[in-house]
């Protein structure tokens, strides 16, 4: 090997040595935000820790949540509220249901040369769903065991109740399917 090519291969050695030893001690920008995040959290939990519950309300909630709707023939009575501010309703048997529930994964993570991939499923009726289906809910009668659908939003509300209502805003309410008040025993 020549003087010059000597010369040419130590030079690009040292500059990979300064430059490998730079790039792997020195952070990134997210590198560092990350531990700045990290040190706050750590500092204000130390200052600040959170404290344990003795009593949990919201665990209670649950289990009456559970407690009243884990029951076969259960009834929900759905008001609905539309943009003019008039009420309907709806008596079913259990729980309205989003249509974008789904009784399989929705998704799976598939490896891939890139790494994890997260790959959409089809739902029971082999297709896919955007989503955009989650705003409108199904179910089917109290008596009459037909399907019904309807959709919230775009200044339509619903109202969930496991009885009937008497508050005055629901009393004008009028029968949106083929059950009424008056058919069912509670």
């Amino acid at each position: 090997m020549n003087r010059t090519t000597r010369s040419i291969l130590a030079a690009v050695s040292v500059s990979a040595l300064i430059f490998g030893a730079t790039s792997c001690t020195e952070d990134s920008s997210q590198d560092k935000e990350q531990n700045a995040k990290q040190k706050t959290y750590d500092r204000q939990v130390k200052q600040q820790p959170a404290k344990a519950m003795a009593y949990s309300p919201t665990r209670e909630a649950i289990n009456k949540w559970i407690e009243t709707w884990g029951k076969k023939n259960k009834l929900s009575y759905v008001y609905l509220q539309n943009a003019k501010g008039e009420y309907g309703y709806f008596i079913m048997k259990g729980l309205p249901v989003p249509r974008c529930k789904m009784l399989t994964p929705t998704e799976k993570v598939d490896s891939s040369s890139n790494g994890k991939v997260t790959v959409a499923q089809p739902g029971m009726d082999g297709t896919y769903s955007s989503g955009s289906t989650c705003n409108a809910y199904y179910g089917f009668d109290a008596t009459t065991n037909v399907y019904m659908e309807f959709t919230v939003g775009m200044n339509q509300s619903f109202f969930l109740f496991d009885r009937p209502m008497s508050m005055p805003e629901f009393s004008g309410a009028k029968a949106m399917g083929p059950t009424k008040v008056g058919d069912v025993k509670r």
